[in-house]
């Protein structure tokens, strides 16, 4: 555990803001889309045995599950001084359990006793096989919590669209269950062609998904945004994706033990009525909603749009600065925040998106608010005359501003 003095006067010294360390996950079964901004030669910073980086995390307090060779703190943030000497590097992590309700407020403290949510880029060159996100009946069974998420696409790091800009989701309104036992079965057998039985739909950068637990899904190669609770438990029920075999062991991730080999259970875990939904686009594709008019938030000196709002575990915002322009923006809850666009200042705080990262480097692009900061409201001011400021600020459970 971190020092508490230490904690409470960085905290105190930034304003109630806290500046955030870039933390990277690999992922041994994914080819880096080389979106997210690392140095060319960095991407495989890990060595092969861990695989290509491909994911970013953001304001996470959740630890990631990489199989044996995860590290000891791989996935959780840290949070550096304002001058960012090395020394001084701490998990947020410890922040929450020192601040509690004074970083993520009472609300949440109380209800949760954790940061419950985090956000990532999912940066893949494929799309990923088939896979689910199990529920939580499912999840406490290994000691987790299920995993909600969802999906949007920023232009800012889109610049190609990889090689599948498709995701698949659910399951074709028909399909039997018979259908799918036998998809299972034939794991081991090459291509399970579960794929076969569902519905890709065409991504489209600046719009949303949301992604319920229990839903099968094969994300596509767009670079993704992705707040989500908690979570990192999956399961992956496709065995073959373009030319990649997938382990059987990632069949059987987050089963407990005893459920191993046992494809009933495998059929458990899957939300049947959600995956055969005939009007899953309606129910989750998200489209921007801006906060309120406008043609009044320009006079302010900036947009702001919800681009994620279909779940009640969290919820994220598009924040946009105006180029020359300053704004004042007030939230009701913590949240934390990364840049995708421009450079200017936060409070005292000097914000800027960077064109390239080397593994380990200190950046000025992600931050945590905590509540009192939101509440009381932060100043924005774009320094240049050109671009925008553009920021994702991805929120926990129940935003108390989300109202649509």
């Amino acid at each position: 555990m971190a020092n508490k003095a230490t904690v409470q006067k960085i905290f105190e010294e930034g304003g109630e803001i806290l500046r955030l360390v870039p933390t990277w996950v690999p992922r041994v079964f994914c080819i880096p889309g080389r979106r997210i901004k690392l140095h060319p030669d960095d991407y495989y910073a890990l060595g092969a045995s861990r695989g290509g980086i491909d994911e970013r995390w953001f304001s996470s307090t959740t630890k990631a599950d990489n199989g044996p060779l995860t590290s000891k703190n791989e996935g959780l943030s840290f949070f550096i001084q304002k001058d960012g000497l090395e020394r001084d590097k701490l998990l947020l992590k410890d922040a929450v359990e020192v601040l509690q309700e004074e970083l993520i407020g009472k609300r949440l403290w109380d209800e949760y006793g954790i940061w419950s949510i985090y956000s990532k880029f999912f940066d893949n060159q494929n799309a990923l096989p088939h896979h689910i996100h199990h529920r939580d009946e499912h999840a406490k069974l290994v000691g987790q919590r299920g995993k909600p998420e969802a999906y949007y696409f920023p232009p800012q790091v889109n610049n190609h669209v990889g090689n599948f800009p498709y995701t698949f989701f659910g399951l074709i309104p028909g399909v039997t269950k018979e259908q799918v036992k036998a998809s299972l079965a034939a794991f081991t057998e090459g291509d399970n062609k579960l794929t076969s039985l569902s519905r890709a739909y065409k991504l489209e950068p600046s719009t949303a998904w949301n992604v319920p637990p229990g839903v099968l899904h094969a994300p596509g190669s767009l670079c993704t945004y992705e707040p989500q609770f908690a979570s990192d438990v999956f399961a992956m029920y496709e065995s073959l994706t373009h030319g990649q075999l997938i382990p059987e062991e990632l069949l059987w991730k987050n089963s407990p033990e005893e459920k191993k080999g046992n494809i009933e259970y495998l059929m458990e875990v899957i939300d049947w009525d959600l995956n055969t939904d005939p009007d899953f686009y309606n129910n989750h594709f998200m489209l921007p909603k801006p906060v309120k008019d406008i043609e009044r938030m320009k006079s302010e000196g900036y947009i702001e749009k919800w681009i994620c709002y279909k779940s009640d575990l969290f919820s994220a915002k598009e924040l946009t600065i105006l180029p020359g322009q300053e704004a004042f923006i007030k939230d009701n809850a913590a949240y934390g925040m990364i840049l995708t666009q421009g450079h200017g200042m936060m409070e005292n705080w000097k914000i800027e998106t960077p064109t390239l990262i080397r593994y380990g480097q200190f950046t000025n692009d992600e931050f945590f608010v905590s509540e009192n900061a939101a509440k009381r409201g932060i100043e924005f001011r774009n320094l240049s005359e050109l671009e925008p400021i553009v920021m994702l600020k991805h929120f926990g459970p129940e935003n108390p501003d989300l109202k649509l």
